[in-house]
């Protein structure tokens, strides 16, 4: 299943979306605060890319409320996070026909289109 996971409320997600044209293609579009982010859809994207701690929102203010040290998180304390809230993650992450795009770089978001593109 191919899937973007975001925040709707989020215009830097929204602009992704178009962006990458996401309506044209078969993949569900999900706003994880309304329907939050599975474990298994946690470890389709690990298996993918071989990380928690990269899927981490580092600038989550539940970090700091928590008083959490992002670069003192363990691998496992990371997927605890993200399976713990939906905050955690870092957004948008597209998964789409067995590659993972994680994060709202003009770098990430231009291999994801290129990536789209040629599918």
């Amino acid at each position: 299943m191919n899937f973007f996971l975001h925040l709707s409320t989020c215009n830097t997600c929204k602009k992704i979306i178009k962006e990458l044209n996401l309506s044209k293609y078969n993949i569900e579009i999900i706003d994880v605060k309304k329907t939050p982010i599975t474990l298994a859809q946690i470890e389709k994207i690990y298996n993918k890319i071989g990380s928690y701690k990269s899927l981490i929102n580092k600038r989550a203010q539940l970090l700091k409320q928590k008083k959490i040290d992002s670069k003192k998180i363990t691998e496992l304390e990371a997927k605890e996070l993200l399976n713990d809230h939906y905050t955690f993650l870092k957004r948008p992450i597209l998964f789409y026909n067995g590659k993972v795009f994680v994060g709202n770089s003009k770098k990430e978001v231009e291999m994801a289109k290129k990536w789209i593109n040629e599918q």
